[in-house]
């Protein structure tokens, strides 16, 4: 099956998650060993939508992380880039509005949404600050954002040995469940490459973003980012 490389081509991107869409839940679950089900209700409690309020829930894939808001009668809109994801998500949850999009170029008008999420997915995008300035033109002033992403181990000893499990084994289980050992690299390389806690902290401000903090899970395995739009952010478009 094609894999991404860490320069991100959007089509390389989507054709990855495309070939492992059947199986992507499924593996997900294994390879945290249960742990991304407490990270999704984290990440849930984060963004505290309201009854009424609309969410946009970027990388939504399968639609798995969109389906708290839709239950607690939050508007909720997964969108994605990879159309693969997209049709699973469709089957197994048909009441979701899912939307095809790339998260550098939203197809949705300015101040849209109340707040914008995104789980494990800025780390596959091609140009991130772009992103990030997009999901901040989509959110009202005022909004928030809440991003849920793999970061950096605390604790030394702790952190030498997830580096290992990610080289080593990650790839090689996930072949099993998935057979495409080789997304599972790319999943290893990304995760490596990306930034830590403050870095990514310091990328939110630069974006335009304001009350920027973090919250570690897991040990700093997952980091769960939160921002707001600044309420006198006012133009319609924030870019």
């Amino acid at each position: 099956m094609p894999r991404a490389g860490l320069d991100k081509t959007p089509s390389d991107v989507a054709s990855m998650f495309d070939g492992i869409a059947r199986r992507y839940d499924l593996a997900n679950d294994v390879l945290s060993l249960g742990q991304d089900r407490g990270w999704r209700r984290a990440t849930v409690r984060a963004v505290a939508a309201r009854p009424g309020e609309t969410v946009l829930d970027l990388a939504a894939g399968t639609g798995t992380s969109s389906e708290p808001y839709a239950d607690a009668n939050v508007r909720v809109v997964p969108c994605d880039l990879s159309v693969g994801m997209l049709a699973v998500g469709r089957r197994r949850s048909p009441d979701l509005p899912f939307v095809a999009g790339d998260a550098t170029a939203l197809p949705f008008a300015d101040a849209s949404f109340d707040a914008v999420t995104i789980s494990f997915g800025l780390r596959n995008v091609v140009d991130v600050h772009g992103a990030l300035r997009e999901m901040r033109r989509v959110v009202r002033p005022g909004g928030r954002l809440v991003v849920c992403e793999f970061s950096t181990p605390t604790w030394e000893p702790f952190r030498r040995v997830y580096q290992e499990y990610l080289v080593a084994a990650l790839p090689k289980v996930a072949g099993a469940l998935t057979r495409d050992e080789g997304s599972y690299d790319y999943l290893a390389e990304s995760i490596t490459a990306w930034p830590d806690q403050l870095g990514l902290s310091e990328l939110l401000y630069r974006s335009g973003w304001s009350q920027v903090g973090y919250r570690n899970l897991t040990g700093g395995v997952v980091a769960l980012h939160r921002a707001t739009r600044p309420a006198d952010d006012v133009a319609a478009d924030a870019s």
